[in-house]
Order: C-alpha cells, then sequence, then structure tokens
C-alpha cells in the first residue's frame, strides 16, 4: 500500500476505497483482537481481546482495514452480517503506511486504531505472533453470531457503554462462546484436560482452574470508572453494564451480562440477564430480579431510580421510579396485592396516566408505577401497596 502523506491525501484514499470496492459498506462495528485458541484445536477461538473497539465509528480506520486485507489477498463479502480474518505483519505495515498523516497523533483519544495498529506491529517484530492468534472482525449487520470473535465485539460494546443495555442482537452467543476452563484469565479447553489429566497432574503442572464458564469475568476484560466499585470478581460476567458510582458488594450479589445500572447503585442482590436498575437504587443482600428465563414471561424487567429492594425480596416485574419492596416478599406477575382506597387515590396521583380500578389486582397490573411501596402483614401474610413516603438516598461518600 502507498504512503500516504497528507490528511487530504488520506480523505481521498478513503473515497476510492469506497468507490472501488465492490459492494463496500461500512461496518457496524469492527476492531483487532488477539485471540486464545486452543490447546488441541489450534483453529479453535476460546477468547478474543480487544484493545480498542469501534462502534458505527471511525469508518475511515475500517477502510483502511479492508484495503489492507485486500493487499493480503482477502476479499472481504459485504453480503456477510460478520467477517473475522487472520492478520500477519504485512497488514499492520499497510495500515501504518495509510496512516502516515496521522502518526505523530497515534497516542490521542482520535486515533485509538494506529496505536492499536503500531503497537501490535512493534510486538510482531519483536517477538512474531502465531498464525490466527491476532484477527480483526467486521460486523456489518446487527444479526445473530456466528463467531467467538463477534460475540466478543459485542459484549465489549455492552461493557464499555457504547450501545445501550438490551439494545443488540445477542442471539447465537451461546453456540458459539465454547464452554472452557478459566485459569487466571485465560481460557483452556475441557477436553484439553480430559486428555493430559494424568501427565499434569503427576508432573504438578495442573492448573489452577478458578471456575469453568462460556463467558468470562467483567474485569478480566474491562476497566471500571474511577468511582466504580467491585470487591469480588465473580460477581460480575463480561458483556454486563456498570455506570459510574456503582458498587456490586461480595456475598449474594450477581450481574450477569446484558444487565446492569444507568447510574449510582449499591448491588447487593442478584441483577439477571436483561435487568436494569436505575441512577440511586439499592439492591439489597440477597434480593433478586427475576430475568427473562427466571418467571417474567420473557419480559425483561426495568427498576427505576431510587427504589430499594429490601434484603431478600424478589421482583418479578418493571418497577418505576421511588419504589420499595420490603425484605423477605415476592412480588410477581402474579402475586394478588390489596390496595386500600385510601392509598389507591394517592397512587393515582402520582401515576396520572395510569388507572387503577378495584381493590385487589395482580403484580403485573401495577409494572411500571411509580412510588410503590409493596408490604406484607406479618399476622395475615396478605400482600399491599401503598404510596411510599420514605425517600431512598444512599450513601454519598460511597458512590462518589
Amino acid at each position: 500500500m502507498q504512503i500516504i502523506q497528507t490528511t487530504d491525501a488520506f480523505k481521498a484514499f478513503i473515497e476510492n476505497i469506497k468507490s472501488t470496492t465492490m459492494g463496500y459498506r461500512d461496518p457496524l462495528a469492527f476492531g483487532i483482537c488477539r485471540v486464545d485458541l486452543g490447546q488441541l484445536n489450534v483453529e479453535k477461538s476460546l477468547q478474543a481481546t480487544y484493545p480498542f473497539i469501534n462502534w458505527n465509528e471511525n469508518f475511515g480506520s475500517a477502510a483502511i482495514f479492508i484495503k489492507a486485507l485486500a493487499e493480503q489477498g482477502i476479499n472481504i463479502d459485504f453480503t456477510q452480517s460478520e467477517v473475522v480474518c487472520n492478520i500477519n505483519l504485512r497488514f499492520l505495515k499497510n495500515c501504518l503506511a495509510a496512516f502516515t498523516p496521522y502518526s505523530d497523533e497515534a497516542h490521542g483519544d482520535a486515533h485509538k486504531n494506529i496505536q492499536v495498529v503500531s503497537t501490535l506491529y512493534t510486538q510482531m517484530i519483536s517477538s512474531g505472533s502465531l498464525e490466527g492468534e491476532f484477527k480483526v472482525t467486521f460486523i456489518f449487520d446487527d444479526a445473530p453470531l456466528k463467531s467467538v470473535e463477534a460475540s466478543y465485539l459485542k459484549l465489549y460494546a455492552l461493557s464499555q457503554a457504547k450501545v445501550q443495555l438490551r439494545g443488540i442482537n445477542l442471539n447465537g452467543a451461546f453456540g458459539v462462546l465454547p464452554n472452557v476452563a478459566w485459569s487466571n484469565g485465560s481460557p483452556i479447553e475441557l477436553e484439553y484436560l480430559r486428555e493430559f489429566e494424568i501427565e499434569l497432574k503427576l508432573a504438578n503442572e495442573y492448573p489452577h482452574i478458578d471456575f469453568v464458564d462460556k463467558f468470562p469475568r467483567f474485569l478480566q476484560h474491562i476497566i471500571p470508572h474511577d468511582n466504580t466499585r467491585i470487591l469480588d470478581t465473580s460477581k460480575v460476567r463480561f458483556g454486563a453494564q456498570l455506570a459510574a458510582g456503582t458498587t456490586v458488594m461480595p456475598g449474594a450479589s450477581y450481574v450477569n451480562f446484558n444487565a446492569g445500572t444507568t447510574g449510582p447503585v449499591m448491588v447487593e442482590g442478584r441483577i439477571s440477564s436483561s435487568a436494569i436498575v436505575g441512577a440511586g437504587s439499592d439492591i439489597g443482600g440477597g434480593a433478586s430480579i427475576l430475568g427473562v428465563l427466571s418467571g417474567t414471561d420473557g419480559n425483561p424487567i426495568s427498576i427505576g431510580k431510587n427504589t430499594l429492594l429490601g434484603a431478600n425480596a424478589t421482583c418479578g416485574i418493571p418497577l418505576g421510579d421511588g419504589c420499595i419492596i420490603d425484605a423477605g416478599i415476592a412480588i410477581l406477575a402474579g402475586t394478588k396485592i390489596k390496595i386500600y382506597p385510601k392509598e389507591l387515590a394517592k397512587i393515582q396521583e402520582a401515576n396520572r396516566d395510569c388507572v387503577l380500578k378495584g381493590e385487589v389486582f395482580k403484580g403485573k397490573d401495577l409494572a411500571g408505577f411509580h412510588g410503590l411501596h409493596f408490604r406484607q402483614s406479618s399476622q395475615t401474610g396478605e400482600v399491599t401497596a401503598s404510596r411510599s413516603t420514605r425517600e431512598v438516598v444512599l450513601n454519598a461518600d460511597l458512590h462518589s
């Protein structure tokens, strides 16, 4: 590839690539990754690590990558929803030639792709790499996933908040991600451990296995915000999204993938897959927000701002702002809840767009309402809802 001398020449080169490449279209997402390959099946991808991902941005860099692949003899099929290609030293050298006008700015936020290419080029020159160890991934359509590399790219986009929770198609991820043993952040094929179990154990080389799963942990790939605390690495799965100021305590807490928080939140309970918790809320010790596969009939749950789930409470319906579920109570779609007339009027005043008639309601009838306080009588077991008069306020020192 020719050396580009000026920014104007670079822009013209990009336009030329797009106009002369058959079927060209900008990718939705792309990035260069390092891939952990199988110990037995060296063509099997176990994990993909992206130092930087692009989501609906930096299309000039994408064009350069596509042109560099063509120089390498690889032509992109733009009709596919995702494309994964091996890259080599020639690819990186061609990219650097095109990026010459910006080489002095390679460490700026606007040119992270140049930094990735430059750093990888230097590393390959000094130490080389295995065939297939480094790849470039393009996602052209938000379609069901077909590869480990594209699955990780989407999980990065979620955890780095480049897309909204529940905002992208993750279908197929469980099918393409292999179940592996994780040891100190590295994946190991279970088949490899079974085949060489005797040799590894007799040589005292059997690895310490931290856990077995398709997904790595959040902190293996993501650097959290300065005011975000995760006190146990096992409590947040990669693909979760934690807003600044979130605290995830040890114990019964857990945040699954495609789930998380939109502001400072205290998490001492379980936020299941696809559940979203609003700013200022408190998920008490052992409390559980049901996921789409655990009792919500496939309907994802959102929890509003400044809402409290008491210890060991269970939430199976969406909640608005300023709600409280007392400790130990399960509020599910079918739970019978009584609202006395005086409280009904107060609730109606806080939810003017909704109409409630009667005294006994199912939980699903109250989905999304603001200012509800759910209680249960210790004498009769009756579950009631009233207008909440208590303000849920997090300790500012813990979330700033």
